[in-house]
């Protein structure tokens, strides 16, 4: 197995596990009263990913030699991922929840950016094709992705303002 096949299959694997975690705690926000923002947007996120990941897959040769400084990188945002996935604990969703009365989590990432994960997506989306030579895949996917995350957080941001008060 190639050594880029190794990394996209732990991204998919990653991803799965993440998206998992994200359906329970989005049934059980739902079930405490919660209501999504944009549904119908959320499938754009998904699209964009799997597109990204698929794009890899078909277009960087396998025998591709990684950069190893931008796989550090790469490993580095993840480790961010997981201080944001820690920070909110069970009430990390990939889709944008709303609890009424909810108190807006201020520790961890969050203490410092309002919206830590969308710039960790940001780096991976560019830092990971870049590290196997993908600059077209890279620019592409991040200007997508960029377009959405703007979108996204103008309206989380617009959905949450109830709450920035409490």
């Amino acid at each position: 197995m190639s050594g880029l096949a190794v990394v996209l299959a732990l991204v998919a694997v990653q991803r799965g596990v993440e998206l998992a975690f994200a359906a329970a705690n989005t049934r059980r926000l739902r079930a405490l009263g919660a209501y999504e923002v944009d549904p119908d947007g959320y499938k754009w996120i998904v699209i964009l990913h799997a597109g990204w990941l698929a794009a890899m897959a078909a277009t960087i040769p396998p025998a591709t030699t990684p950069s190893w400084p931008l796989l550090a990188i790469y490993a580095a945002l993840q480790l961010a991922r997981v201080w944001v996935v820690f920070s909110l604990g069970r009430r990390w969703t990939t889709r944008v929840l709303v609890l009424p009365q909810a108190t807006l989590v201020r520790k961890g990432p969050y203490r410092l950016l309002r919206h830590p994960n969308y710039a960790v997506v940001v780096g991976e989306i560019a830092v990971l094709p870049l590290a196997f030579g993908a600059a077209a895949i890279a620019i592409l996917f991040s200007v997508g992705n960029l377009l959405l995350i703007l979108r996204r957080i103008r309206i989380e941001d617009a959905a949450l303002a109830p709450q920035r008060a409490i």
